[in-house]
């Protein structure tokens, strides 16, 4: 913490826009460190409950079921207020993951049946509502910060902001390792089952922290100016004038309409849809080794939270030595390709290697590179766009296009389902996926990294 404020007192900026970031930076660190456990419980429990064969169907399904929910998301994006519609997500999700975690400890519906199978409709249900967690409060946070930052902010405070925020993370995610690798300290309290008590726990812990960011939100409004609050100055005057004129609403198809004929939310989709295939491909082999060598249900998560806390330990410092030099140096367009690049690296060593340990290594390195750096960087590719770029066509990105792209990657590993390490065609497979994905991203990121630059020398609106 010392090292990130004295990142954010370094910067030439007034304690405002200091105020305003480190704000920003605590918030974060609740979403993503709630997230941490989140992401985590949804694999592990949707396993325990309904069966790791049925994970591919569940990323396909979720594809469908998730368009309402962007549709009313749209609708409340004209109804609510920036800072409010982050407020609302993180209170309804508080809240739900607060009874799910009294349903886990149900008799029947919860852990402790142990009978797996699709008929098991509460595992389905979990899996679903925390499918959206992304998109609706991870997704919308983002969305909110891009809406208050300028690229001058977004350069100098974004990878320190990622960075401080790694501590929610790195903590949630250590915590639960912890808790999961000594669940016999629970014994003490008399629970007749700690490996089920210690989900609930966890999942607790979720809707706790999620609840306090409406709090933290109302306290960033209150004291930071509003004229630090406008983000993008040419877009803040353009909707400024059209709220006047009483053209700020236009429904909930914009941000669908959008992704399909705008080259550069195409691109940003681009961007998303390669990362995420990318993941599930490795995840599934990944989470395949773990619960094969896992001996309790503790023990398969448990393993899980360890690879997720050394990933947020790495992200953090690539942030603090790496992220933010290459940022100032090198600006937005050329980072852009730095990603595909060490992604690249990444495969590379992976394929000439082709063990389990391999495997494990390159999940955690893919996921540090991305939160570290490719998710900010995408993030700041927004702020020179239209609020309904920002909120409507990032939301439908962020579920259907995200979920999308799982659906394709967890196509790709039943269609080529096998051991990696094995090699042979299954490894060609994967070779000749890696190696067309990878060009693509390149490409992709050059266009959009040139277009990205153009508007702000020309201090240009996208999707004017």
């Amino acid at each position: 913490m010392a090292a990130f404020l004295g990142g954010m007192l370094n910067v030439p900026t007034n304690k405002y826009e200091r105020l305003k970031f480190l704000l920003l930076t605590v918030c974060f660190a609740f979403v993503l460190g709630s997230y941490t456990i989140a992401k985590e419980l949804k694999d592990s429990i949707f396993v325990n409950i309904v069966g790791s064969d049925y994970l591919p169907k569940a990323k396909l399904l979720v594809i469908f079921l998730l368009i309402p929910a962007a549709l009313g998301y749209s609708r409340l994006v004209d109804v609510f207020r920036r800072y409010q519609l982050l407020a609302f997500y993180s209170l309804l999700y508080g809240v739900i993951l607060a009874i799910f975690s009294l349903f886990l400890g149900h008799s029947t519906i919860g852990l402790y049946n142990t009978d797996t199978g699709p008929s098991r409709l509460f595992g389905w249900l979990f899996y679903f509502v925390l499918e959206g967690y992304s998109p609706f409060v991870v997704g919308v946070f983002w969305a909110f910060a891009n809406s208050i930052t300028n690229p001058k902010e977004a350069k100098n405070f974004y990878p320190m902001m990622v960075a401080g925020s790694k501590i929610g993370g790195i903590a949630t995610a250590l915590f639960a390792w912890y808790l999961l690798s000594n669940i016999t300290i629970l014994d003490s309290f008399g629970f007749s089952n700690p490996d089920v008590v210690s989900h609930q726990i966890l999942m607790g812990l979720v809707s706790v922290m999620l609840l306090c960011v409406p709090l933290l939100l109302m306290f960033l409004m209150k004291v930071v100016p509003g004229q630090y609050l406008h983000g993008y100055e040419a877009v803040y005057q353009l909707e400024k004038k059209m709220s006047k004129t009483d053209k700020s609403e236009t429904g909930v198809l914009p941000g669908i309409k959008l992704l399909l004929e705008s080259p550069y939310v195409l691109g940003i989709f681009g961007l998303v849809f390669f990362y995420e295939t990318l993941n599930v491909v490795l995840n599934f082999q990944r989470i395949v080794l773990l619960q094969s060598a896992a001996k309790t249900m503790a023990g398969f998560t448990a393993s899980m939270f360890w690879q997720r806390f050394q990933m947020h330990g790495i992200s953090m410092l690539l942030c603090f030595i790496g992220v933010q030099p290459l940022l100032r140096k090198f600006g937005v367009r050329r980072c852009l390709l730095f990603v595909p690049i060490f992604i690249s690296v990444l495969l590379v060593y992976f394929v000439f290697t082709l063990t389990p340990d391999s495997i494990v290594y390159v999940f955690i390195g893919l996921g540090a590179i991305n939160y570290s750096f490719s998710y900010p960087l995408r993030e700041v590719l927004y702020i020179p766009t239209m609020k309904d770029m920002k909120f409507k066509a990032k939301a439908w990105i962020d579920t259907f296009g995200t979920k999308f792209s799982k659906g394709f990657g967890s196509l790709f590993a039943a269609f080529s389902a096998g051991s990696i390490a094995g090699g042979g065609p299954v490894m060609g497979a994967y070779s000749i996926f890696f190696s067309v994905l990878m060009f693509m991203w390149f490409v992709a990121s050059w266009l959009l990294g040139k277009r990205y630059e153009k508007a702000i020398q020309n201090n240009e609106i996208i999707g004017k």
